[in-house]
C-alpha cells in the first residue's frame, strides 16, 4: 500500500486535507451531492441515515460520507459538531487514522479527501475514500451460507487490527467488507469514525461483544444461520497465539 501524501487546502469557512498522490486539485464541491448528481456521477445513496453515496470519478470509484449524528441528539442537531480545532474534526481525524492504518499494512479503504465547513462554534464534515470494487458487507453475505473459512478470515482480520492496538468504535456486520472469491474473500474494515490506536486491553472484548450483538440481530431479522459454530470459528483466530 502506497503512503498517502498529505496536503492541506484552506478555503473560506473551512479546510480540506487530501492525498496529493490521488487527487491533484481539490475543491469544496467534492463534498456536494448536487455537484455529483448534476455531473451524472452520483450512483446511489446508502448507509445509515442516508449518509453514504457512491461516485463515479475520473480517478476511479469513490465513497462520499457525510457525518451525521445518531440517537436522541440527532433531534437537536442532525449533522453539526462542536468546534474544537481542525485536527479534532471527525473527518480529519478519520482521514489521518486511515492513512496511518494503511501504512501499517492493514486492510482499510484508501483515504482520498476530508473536509469541514465551520459555522461559529460548530462545523459539518465529510470524508471521501476509495471504493472497494465488488465488495459486499458481511451483513449481506450472511444471506447465504458462509463457508467456515470466511468466518476465520474475518477473525484473522480483526486480530490483525487488535495486534496493532486499533480500536474500532462501532464494529458491526455492516462495517466488515468481503471482496474477491466468495469462499476465500479479502476482508476489509471500514468506518473508523472515533477510532483510535491505543494500548491493548479490555476494550478488545467490548469491540467483539458489539460485533456479536450485531450478528445476532441480523440473524434474527433475516432468519439466517449464525450461532455458536460460526462465532467460534471467528474467535479461533482471535484466540490463537498469532493474535
Amino acid at each position: 500500500m502506497s503512503a498517502a501524501v498529505e496536503q492541506l487546502l484552506n478555503f473560506a469557512g473551512g479546510s480540506i486535507v487530501y492525498d496529493a498522490s490521488r487527487l491533484r486539485k481539490p475543491h469544496p464541491h467534492l463534498f456536494s451531492r448536487s455537484f455529483w448528481r448534476d455531473a451524472n456521477a452520483l450512483r446511489e445513496v446508502a448507509g445509515g441515515r442516508g449518509s453514504v453515496c457512491f461516485l463515479r470519478t475520473e480517478h476511479g470509484p469513490w465513497v462520499l460520507r457525510h457525518y451525521r449524528r445518531g440517537g436522541l441528539i440527532a433531534h437537536i442537531s442532525a449533522d453539526s459538531y462542536l468546534w474544537l480545532g481542525a485536527a479534532r474534526t471527525r473527518s480529519f481525524a478519520e482521514w489521518r487514522l486511515l492513512a496511518q492504518l494503511r501504512e501499517l499494512g492493514l486492510p482499510v479503504p484508501a483515504p482520498i479527501a476530508a473536509g469541514y465547513a465551520r459555522s461559529g462554534l460548530t462545523y459539518r464534515a465529510d470524508l471521501i475514500t476509495a471504493e472497494l470494487a465488488g465488495a459486499r458487507t458481511l451483513a449481506d453475505a450472511m444471506s447465504g451460507s458462509l463457508p467456515a473459512d470466511v468466518w476465520r478470515r474475518v477473525g484473522r482480520t480483526i486480530a490483525a487490527f487488535h495486534a496493532q492496538g486499533v480500536q474500532h468504535a462501532d464494529l458491526n456486520a455492516h462495517n466488515i467488507l468481503l471482496s474477491g472469491a466468495p469462499d476465500a474473500p479479502d476482508v476489509h474494515l471500514i468506518d473508523f469514525d472515533r477510532g483510535r490506536i491505543r494500548a491493548r486491553g479490555a476494550w478488545e472484548r467490548r469491540v467483539l461483544d458489539r460485533l456479536h450483538r450485531s450478528l445476532q440481530k441480523i440473524s434474527r431479522q433475516r432468519n439466517v444461520a449464525f450461532g455458536i459454530a460460526q462465532w467460534g470459528r471467528l474467535l479461533e483466530e482471535l484466540q490463537s497465539p498469532r493474535a
